[in-house]
């Protein structure tokens, strides 16, 4: 399994940590996903993101950035 490069914004007015980290480690079991600041404050003021394997996914919601990022993920 190739291994995956996950990052959530822990500022992120858009995303719960409680929510959206349990559902990202369902979607890549086994995969550590990092929390902290990306300094991504501008697109982080207006929705979700989430930055897989060097792309930054951003929606309304978290559960439409989770889905938008199912596609960069590495298998």
């Amino acid at each position: 399994m190739a291994t995956n490069d996950i990052r959530i914004c822990d500022k992120c007015k858009h995303i719960r940590l409680k929510t959206m980290l349990p559902k990202l480690e369902s979607l890549v079991p086994g995969t550590e996903i990092k929390v902290g600041c990306k300094s991504y404050c501008g697109p982080c003021a207006r929705g979700a993101f989430i930055f897989i394997n060097g792309r930054y996914v951003t929606a309304p919601t978290e559960e439409e950035a989770i889905e938008k990022a199912r596609k960069y993920i590495k298998k």
